[in-house]
Order: structure tokens, then sequence, then C-alpha cells
């Protein structure tokens, strides 16, 4: 019964959350409504928007070693994530088969392990940052740490689920993504789409005072 509604129903309720917060958050931000720029341009803002998009991967040689600890984490973390999710065999057949039709080489075994381990270890030193420094403790919200924990829990349930003989393992995973699914669009993990238009926007605006971003 349980196995039933975790595989139907709250799978396509899961996925309607998702793909709908996503879109209206999107467009709330790119279709709303700016006050007109009177001012005289004095650079293009195509370059700069685009400049400022790519560049932002890369932080500034002043800045890093302040922020070098968060930076290295976050790569380590998002690197690690990005492998696990696009290039774990289990994804791809299951990308094939319900979404994509076609598929692309996997990562061998020892590849998802290293991956996953990347990005289990760059999660906890990035929550460990998070409670342990005073600046980011105080500007975290219950909010960030949900977001931590579930993306931990998915995680975790999803080097579980490699045990394939154990039907009850998988269930638990796709259960914590489809948890994951639903919190996704009313949180911080939003940074994953908003990072684009927000750069994008800053450096339209850099751009068209003749400002290198």
């Amino acid at each position: 019964m349980i196995d039933s509604f975790i595989d139907g129903p709250l799978w396509y309720f899961s996925l309607f959350i998702f793909f709908a917060g996503v879109i209206l958050r999107l467009g709330s931000i790119i279709f709303s409504k700016h006050k007109v720029d009177l001012s005289v341009a004095k650079g293009p803002e195509t370059p700069g928007a685009l400049r400022t998009l790519f560049s932002r991967f890369i932080p500034d040689k002043g800045l890093f070693k302040h922020i070098k600890f968060q930076v290295i984490a976050g790569y380590v973390f998002h690197l690690g994530l990005f492998a696990v999710i696009f290039f774990a065999a289990p994804h791809i057949k299951f990308l094939d088969k319900h979404f994509l039709g076609f598929s692309w080489p996997a990562l061998p075994h020892w590849g998802f392990l290293v991956a996953a381990q990347l990005a289990f270890l760059g999660l906890i030193l990035l929550w460990l940052h998070r409670i342990m420094s005073p600046v980011s403790r105080l500007l975290s919200t219950k909010g960030d740490h949900i977001s931590s924990i579930l993306t931990f829990v998915v995680l975790l349930t999803g080097c579980l689920a490699l045990l394939e003989s154990f039907s009850s393992l998988r269930l638990l995973h796709r259960f914590s993504v489809e948890l994951f699914l639903i919190y996704f669009p009313f949180s911080s993990l939003m940074h994953a789409f908003t990072f684009v238009p927000s750069r994008i926007f800053t450096g339209a605006w850099f751009g068209r005072r003749g400002i290198k971003s």
C-alpha cells in the first residue's frame, strides 16, 4: 500500500509542486515590474550581464582570502552532488526511462562512491561552518538547516538504495526525494535557479553604467 502511494500519487504530486513552484518563483523575478532606467547608458548591458554570470564562479582575490573555506567546501559539495545526480547509473536509467528517452555514460561504482563522499564532506563542512561561525549562525534561518538536513538525508538514502536487494531502501530514498522536491521551491534551495537571473540583472545594471563587474 505505502509503496504504491510513494511510487504513484506522492511522486506526481511532488513533481507538480516542484515544477510549478520553480516556474512561479522564476516568473515572479523575471517578469516583475522594474522602474524604467532614465539614465544615459554608458555601456552595453548584455556583455556586462554575461560577464557577471560567469565571472562570479571565481571569487575576487581580495575577498577569497576571507571566504576560502566556504568557497572550497562549496565547490566540493556542489561538484560532488552534480556528479551523483547526473552520472550515477541508477539516476541515468531513471531519467532515460521516465523523462528523457536517452542516456549517457555513467560513473563506475568507485567513481560514484568518490563523488558521494565529496558531496557528504562538502555538505557537512558547510553546515558546521554555518553553526560555528558567529556571523553565519546569526544569518542562518531554520529553513537553511532544514535544507541541509533534507539534502543529507537524500544523499544518505541514495547510497543505501544501492543495495538494490532491499526494496524498502529504494522506497525510503524516493520518499526523501519527494519531500525534497516539495520543499525546494519554498526554500533557499531555489538559489540553484535564481542565481542566473540575479547575476544577469546585476551585470546588466553595472554594464549600463560602464562599470566592470
